[in-house]
C-alpha cells in the first residue's frame, strides 16, 4: 500500500510539472522544496524518471549527496534542477501575524 501511495504521489506531481511546462511553453528550472521535496532523493529520482524529454537531466550523484540548497541536475542539462530549503513555519507565522494585523486594523 505504501509503494502504491508513493507512486500515485509521484504521478500526480509529474502530471502538474508536465502540465507547468506546457502551459508556460517551456521552463528554465524545476525546484524541489519542503519536507519530501528537500529529504527524499529516492522522490525525486522517480519524479524526475522520463523528465529527459523536456531537457531536465537528473545527475543521481548529486541527488543523492544533496546537502541543503543545491543544484542536482547535469551540467549538461537544459532545464536546471535545484533543491531549496523552505520554512514553512516562519512563513505561516508571518502571515497569520500580516492576517491579525490587518483585522486588528479594521476593527
Amino acid at each position: 500500500r505504501a509503494l502504491r501511495a508513493i507512486d500515485i504521489v509521484v504521478y500526480r506531481i509529474k502530471k502538474y510539472i508536465g502540465s507547468y511546462i506546457f502551459a508556460m511553453g517551456g521552463v528554465d528550472a524545476i525546484v524541489f522544496t519542503a519536507g519530501i521535496g528537500e529529504n527524499s532523493p529516492y522522490i525525486r529520482g522517480k519524479i524526475c524518471d522520463g523528465i529527459e524529454l523536456y531537457g531536465a537531466f537528473l545527475d543521481k550523484n548529486r541527488n543523492e549527496k544533496n546537502q541543503g540548497d543545491s543544484e542536482i541536475s547535469t551540467q549538461d542539462s537544459k532545464v536546471k534542477i535545484f533543491v531549496i530549503s523552505t520554512n514553512e513555519e516562519l512563513v505561516i507565522a508571518r502571515e497569520t501575524s500580516s492576517l491579525c494585523n490587518r483585522s486588528n486594523a479594521i476593527s
